[in-house]
C-alpha cells in the first residue's frame, strides 16, 4: 500500500457540498472578503485531511499525522467555518431552539471536551481506525460538529451575545481541559496505540513511541499557540469593553 496515495471517500464529497452551499448562500448574504477567505481555507484544510496523502498517512502509518487530522477537524476548520459565516446567515442558522441549546457554552464546551477525550482513549482510538468505513467517519463528524458548537459560542453573536470576558473564559477553559491529552502522549514512556505499533511499516525514521511523543508535543504546542491567540483577542476586547463602560459611567458625573 502506497503511504502517499490519494484517498477518495465520502468525507471529501461532504466538503464539496458544504462549499457549494456556502457559495449559494453568499448570493443572499453578502459579506466582506475575509469571511469567504476563512471559509475557503477551512474547505482546503478539510479536503487536505480527507483525500490527500495526509489521509492515508493518518489512517495507516503515523499517529503524528492522525493527530494533525484531528486538530484540523476539531479546532481549525470549525473555527474558520464559523468565522466565515456572515452575521445575518449565522443568525438565521442559530434561530431554532435546538441551536440555542447546542451552542450555549455550558453545553458546547463539555460536549466538545468529552468527545475529544473519549476518541483519544487507546481502545476507542484503535477500534475507530479498525473500522474506517463506519466508526472513523463518525469520529470525524463528531469532531467537526462539536467543534462548530464550541467556536460558535466563542465567535458568533447570535444566539447568545456573550460578553468578551465570558468568551475568553470559554477559550481558557477549553485550553486548560484539553491540553493534558497532548502532554500525556508526549510524556508517557510507552506507545499506547496498538494500531500504530502494528503499522505496516515505519516512516520518517520514527519508532511508535517517537511518533507518539512527537504527536503529543506538536499537539500541545499547536493548542498553546491557537488558544492563547484567541484568548488574547478576547481579553483585549474585554478590557476595551470595560473602558467604554467606565467612560459611560463617568459621563453623567461630568455633565
Amino acid at each position: 500500500m502506497d503511504p502517499y496515495a490519494w484517498s477518495w471517500n465520502p468525507e471529501g464529497l461532504v466538503v464539496l457540498l458544504l462549499a457549494a452551499g456556502y457559495v449559494a448562500a453568499l448570493r443572499r448574504y453578502p459579506t466582506p472578503w475575509w469571511r469567504p477567505a476563512c471559509f475557503g481555507v477551512a474547505m482546503v484544510l478539510l479536503l487536505a485531511v480527507s483525500v490527500s496523502p495526509l489521509h492515508m498517512l493518518a489512517m495507516q502509518y503515523l499517529l503524528t499525522v492522525h493527530l494533525f487530522q484531528n486538530v484540523v477537524l476539531a479546532e481549525w476548520a470549525p473555527l474558520l467555518v464559523v468565522l466565515g459565516l456572515p452575521p445575518a446567515l449565522a443568525a438565521a442558522i442559530a434561530r431554532p431552539s435546538a441551536m440555542r441549546l447546542l451552542t450555549h457554552p455550558a453545553l458546547a464546551l463539555p460536549v466538545w471536551l468529552a468527545n475529544y477525550m473519549i476518541w483519544h482513549l487507546p481502545w476507542v482510538y484503535d477500534t475507530a481506525l479498525e473500522h474506517p468505513s463506519s466508526l472513523l467517519h463518525l469520529e470525524h463528524a463528531l469532531y467537526f460538529l462539536t467543534g462548530l458548537a464550541l467556536w460558535w459560542s466563542v465567535v458568533q453573536d447570535a444566539p447568545h451575545e456573550l460578553r468578551a470576558g465570558t468568551r475568553a473564559a470559554v477559550v481558557f477553559g477549553a485550553f486548560v481541559l484539553v491540553s493534558p491529552i497532548g502532554l500525556v502522549m508526549a510524556l508517557i514512556p510507552r506507545a499506547i496505540y496498538g494500531f500504530y505499533v502494528d503499522a505496516p511499516k515505519r516512516l520518517w525514521g520514527l519508532s511508535a513511541l517517537q511518533d507518539q511523543q512527537l504527536a503529543g508535543v506538536l499537539m500541545a504546542l499547536e493548542q498553546a499557540v491557537v488558544f492563547f491567540a484567541i484568548l488574547a483577542f478576547w481579553f483585549a476586547r474585554f478590557f476595551a469593553e470595560e473602558d467604554r463602560r467606565e467612560e459611560i459611567d463617568r459621563s453623567p458625573e461630568a455633565a
